[in-house]
């Protein structure tokens, strides 16, 4: 009874909205001189710079919580002895449902405000076994079922029993700390961030001094908190994640700036959330599979605040004394990113524009507007070949604006021939007979080949290409791994001393997975054969590799060829191949893919993304969403309620995911949807004044759908799936 407690919000809770009168009155009595909104905690520093939960991303420093040993070696505190609390959940459920019939709650007000008067009730209340010390990460002590029975109850109780709760943590909060916290204080920090009370902004200031508490827990109490919020069922889990989220926007934009104390006095608020939002962040990148998809994390209110002002103080101050969001880029969400990326990239295009001006003025020539962009003038006989040349002339030039012209072809590039020239170069670079990439049926993607040759630029090209398309908002139809995102952001940022290896990172069976799953499936049997693997499988540490028709042979380790594979060894084997498949053998192909990329979108933004946000960027998102496409299409020719349109719609609209995949390939040439959603995508459906017995044709560079106006919804059907099914390649025009 959510809807209760608003009620009798003002009146039940304008005692928490002075819970700052409250500290200080303590302080004051016990002659402290802290600022008014600060809690007395003795040894804890500000929020600004309590130990960061996650490290300054500029180095790529983000915290390994995993890799901290499982019994820390700091001296544990002796836990104080919990008073006998013998209630189970069936009493508590029979206490419910009494108090429902009879209208006298007296003995469900005295559990609660008894359970949450102290963090030892609050350990009396929930731990599994009161005698037991329960301090490792496996397992938090606490009776998970018994707490979310209490916290489903709870808003269903009256005002009174709700009030007595919230009163009885912040007596908790208020206690004087003395020395390192004990496990039983943790443990009532993970039930306390659970209580559904927390979702009402009349809470908010108790809420945020709960958040500040465990923001400013040392590393090692982190840890366990981290590993004990991996144990929280992923409803639950989802549920803390939003009510993080939520507190963060509502004090950012509050709906009633009047409940809240004002911004000046708290700006500790958004910092501590935030952090204690990293522990779930954390703990989620632990969990295999994830409890949840890191998009969860996305906080799209931040797309409404001041991005680059967050860049530039993340920029100058890192992680020393000023709080930015780009400090946690996983509440950033993709689009917000873009965002970020393309700013900067503006701010470079420009900056090297006006570099390019200065410097004609000061030589007294003539500026001329075509400085300010990347002309790429090519012909289509040869377009590898004149895309590099052009591509590498003007390598000071990769940041500005793309415009492309086709050499004897008239007309100016408003987009169309932009995206033309990657289509047709993609197309032609990913073509199996160009020996570039490897296309792997299995599992419809594209990899390296691992072909030896003298020049590498093409794969340079390629890298460019990527870039080029981020900062120029094209969607590009490429079948990459996941794993070639992975290497792609290995480092983030292009390290100074040529000699250091780049693209390389950790690999593992589940990466080779998505790219030859049968080989996969091989080694994934090696591993698990139980019988002699030396006199049965007959290998050694020596892999062959077909290159030009003429099969080669490659140690995996030092004499690899007179090392046999064995059971015991077999662990090594298989991640050595792996290694030598997706790092070692593919090295000088994807280090000029790498430095390509890196040649266009040098920046410090690039520290942001996770791989699969880099694909995203590239590729565009896999998820359509027709009746999005359907309100932003315009039209020429037609009005979106003629007959046709009509038709068109209810066809698309009841197609299988598989043929609105077609439909998007024909007519953009990619079946992803941009960053900013299927608007980005500038749709539109033409009038074609041929005859009904034609098929539709498709403008791939004007994301253009030409439609004749057909009769019926059976006809408009039949042509449409016709035409989108035996479409080949890009279907340009």
């Amino acid at each position: 009874r959510e809807s209760g407690l608003e009620r009798g919000a003002k009146n039940q809770f304008s005692t928490f909205s002075n819970f700052i009168t409250t500290i200080n009155q303590k302080k004051e009595s016990t002659g402290s001189r802290s600022p008014p909104t600060q809690l007395v905690i003795p040894n804890i520093k500000n929020v600004r710079d309590l130990p960061p939960i996650c490290l300054d991303v500029r180095q790529k420093q983000r915290i390994s919580i995993d890799t901290l040993p499982q019994e820390l070696k700091a001296p544990i505190p002796p836990e104080p002895s919990l008073p006998i609390r013998t209630k189970t959940v069936k009493d508590f459920q029979d206490d419910m449902e009494k108090a429902k019939s009879s209208g006298d709650w007296k003995a469900v007000h005295d559990f609660y405000s008894t359970s949450f008067d102290s963090f030892l009730e609050i350990n009396a209340a929930f731990k599994k076994d009161a005698n037991f010390p329960f301090n490792t990460i496996e397992d938090s002590g606490i009776n998970a079922k018994f707490v979310n029975v209490v916290y489903d109850a709870l808003l269903n109780t009256p005002q009174d029993v709700q009030k007595s709760v919230l009163k009885g943590i912040i007596n908790g909060l208020l206690q004087e700390w003395k020395g390192p916290r004990t496990k039983d204080d943790l443990r009532a920090y993970c039930i306390l961030l659970q209580n559904p009370q927390f979702s009402n902004t009349s809470t908010y200031v108790i809420y945020a001094h709960l958040l500040r508490q465990i923001a400013a827990l040392t590393e090692a109490d982190h840890h366990f908190l981290v590993h004990w919020s991996k144990k929280i069922s992923q409803r639950r889990f989802k549920q803390l994640v939003d009510r993080l989220l939520q507190f963060i926007s509502l004090r950012l934009f509050p709906a009633k700036p009047e409940e809240f104390p004002p911004m000046m006095k708290c700006t500790w608020w958004i910092p501590s959330a935030t952090k204690v939002l990293a522990l779930f962040n954390a703990a989620n990148s632990l969990s295999n599979p994830p409890v949840i998809s890191y998009t969860d994390f996305y906080n799209s209110t931040l797309d409404h605040i001041d991005l680059m002002e967050e860049y530039h103080n993340w920029q100058c101050y890192g992680n020393s004394h000023r709080f930015s969001f780009c400090q946690y880029p996983f509440i950033i969400s993709i689009a917000a990113k873009k965002v970020i990326i393309q700013r900067d990239s503006e701010q470079q295009m420009i900056s090297i524009a006006r570099q390019s001006l200065v410097d004609k003025v000061s030589r007294r020539q003539k500026p001329d507007m075509n400085m300010l962009f990347l002309n790429v003038k090519v012909r289509r006989t040869h377009l590898v070949s004149d895309s590099l040349d052009e591509l590498a002339r003007k390598r000071a030039d990769l940041k500005k604006k793309l415009k492309v012209t086709f050499v004897g072809e008239a007309g100016l590039d408003m987009g169309g021939l932009t995206k033309e020239w990657f289509l047709l170069l993609i197309r032609q670079i990913f073509h199996p007979d160009y020996g570039m990439f490897t296309y792997h049926k299995d599992s419809h993607c594209h990899w390296f080949s691992s072909f030896k040759c003298d020049n590498y630029s093409e794969f340079r090209l390629v890298g460019a290409l990527m870039g080029l398309a981020v900062y120029n908002s094209i969607t590009l139809d490429i079948r990459f791994p996941p794993c070639c995102y992975k290497k792609l952001l290995s480092p983030p940022i292009v390290p100074c001393d040529h000699n250091t290896l780049v693209g390389i990172c950790d690999v593992a069976l589940e990466d080779l997975v998505q790219i030859m799953p049968e080989l996969a499936h091989g080694l994934s049997e090696l591993l698990s054969y139980e019988g002699n693997v030396e006199e049965d499988f007959y290998s050694t540490f020596q892999v062959f590799q077909e290159e030009f028709g003429v099969i080669k042979a490659y140690n995996l380790k030092p004499n690899g060829d007179k090392i046999p594979v064995t059971n015991q060894n077999r662990k090594e084997y298989v991640q050595l191949y792996v290694d030598f498949l997706l790092n070692k053998s593919i090295y000088k192909q994807f280090a000029a893919f790498y430095y390509g990329f890196h040649s266009v979108c040098a920046s410090y933004a690039l520290l942001l993304l996770r791989p699969e946000e880099v694909e995203i960027l590239v590729c565009g998102s896999p998820e359509l969403d027709m009746s999005a496409l359907q309100r932003s299409t315009q039209y020429e020719g037609y009005q979106k309620t003629d007959l046709t349109i009509r038709y068109f719609w209810d066809v698309v609209l009841g197609f299988s995911l598989d043929l609105q995949k077609k439909l998007l390939h024909f007519a953009t040439g990619s079946d992803r949807v941009p960053v900013g959603g299927m608007a980005d995508l500038n749709f539109k459906i033409s009038k074609s004044e041929t005859s009904t017995n034609w098929l539709p044709v498709a403008h791939t560079c004007f994301n253009q759908l030409c439609l004749p106006p057909y009769k019926n919804k059976k006809e408009l059907k039949q042509k449409l799936i016709i035409g989108i099914s035996n479409a080949e390649g890009f279907g340009l025009e």
